[in-house]
């Protein structure tokens, strides 16, 4: 029996924007959860990272290769998060996220997860664009570019 490297149809999950927002769905699994069946809390800072990277990717910022050629990469500065009702083994959670400001060095993203039409945690996430030694530096005009495509008209771009 020969198995394939990476058999035909088989990727890792995408989100997807719609308009100005970015989706990204997670399912819960036994793993993410406490004693009790109830979603650890860090796991949801996990969840709005995974959400945050893909959509970053789905506008063309490529943050690997900025920090590969020794550009960058972003660091978060704040995160301002609340839990508003535990989500639990096996629930289909969707995050949930839009870039709510724009600044040279940085970003501000809102995201919210949602188990159907109910609110689970929310997060405000500023994220700062740090040269290799750490200093906040202007993020490529390409991503603020990128930003412009995706940013919420009802925010600021600074």
């Amino acid at each position: 029996m020969t198995i394939a490297s990476s058999p035909v149809g088989i990727t890792p999950f995408a989100g997807q924007y719609i308009d100005t927002l970015h989706y990204f769905a997670v399912r819960v699994y036994y793993e993410d959860t406490d004693f009790s069946g109830i979603v650890y809390h860090a796991n949801y800072l996990r969840y709005c990272e995974r959400a945050r990277t893909d959509m970053l990717s789905r506008v063309g910022i490529d943050q690997r290769a900025a920090f590969e050629d020794g550009i960058g990469a972003y660091a978060i500065g704040a995160i301002d998060c609340k839990y508003h009702m535990p989500a639990r083994f096996d629930d289909a959670l969707l995050i949930i996220s839009t870039v709510t400001r724009v600044r040279a060095a940085g970003c501000e993203i809102q995201q919210r997860v949602m188990r159907g039409d109910e609110l689970v945690f929310t997060a405000d996430v500023k994220a700062a664009f740090l040269n290799p030694k750490g200093r906040p530096v202007r993020q490529p005009a390409q991503w603020v570019e990128a930003f412009r495509s995706v940013l919420n008209k009802d925010e600021e771009f600074l």
